[in-house]
């Protein structure tokens, strides 16, 4: 039973990967904002982030994401990441990628008032350095515009991002 399952996983995907043709070429460039979600230990934000990305050869695609969330609670967080996507074409228009990359976060906690006649002014930080791991689908609007979604997940703050956003091509 599991030999059978192994071989039609195999199968499967010697198929998909000799039917991906690859549209981007090495060298090609994109730049764009996305729109994102971050959710970790008890905390969440909706964020703005902009993405810069360089295809190193056909295949492969490096990334560099910084992602700045919204203060919520008392807590502002930023996000810079560097990821390699290794895309599969799925469709004319349609393409997928797993991630895996290197991020650091930075969460900033403040808050300011009075308490019983005396002010105060109070704030903390703390950085974290892991891995990110996760995927995405890129879908072209036209032929420099591309629609993006991807989840990521980050190791080290255990930060949980969706993001959604646009890219063009340069």
């Amino acid at each position: 039973m599991k030999k059978g399952i192994l071989k039609s996983l195999v199968v499967i995907i010697a198929v998909f990967m000799s039917a991906s043709v690859f549209a981007q070429e090495a060298g090609d460039k994109a730049a764009g904002g996305s729109l994102n979600y971050g959710s970790g230990d008890g905390w969440s934000s909706i964020g703005i982030g902009a993405k810069f990305r360089y295809n190193v050869t056909s295949p492969i695609r490096l990334e560099g994401v910084f992602t700045y969330f919204l203060k919520k609670d008392y807590v502002s967080m930023w996000d810079f990441s560097v990821n390699a996507h290794y895309l599969f074409k799925a469709g004319e228009k349609l393409t997928v990628y797993p991630l895996a990359g290197l991020g650091l976060s930075k969460a900033t906690a403040s808050a300011s008032g009075e308490y019983m006649g005396y002010d105060y002014n109070v704030s903390a930080s703390a950085s974290e350095f892991g891995l990110n791991l996760g995927g995405g689908l890129d879908y072209d609007l036209s032929e420099n515009m591309v629609g993006n979604v991807e989840l990521r997940y980050g190791t080290g703050s255990e930060l949980i991002i969706l993001s959604a956003g646009v890219v063009f091509k340069f």
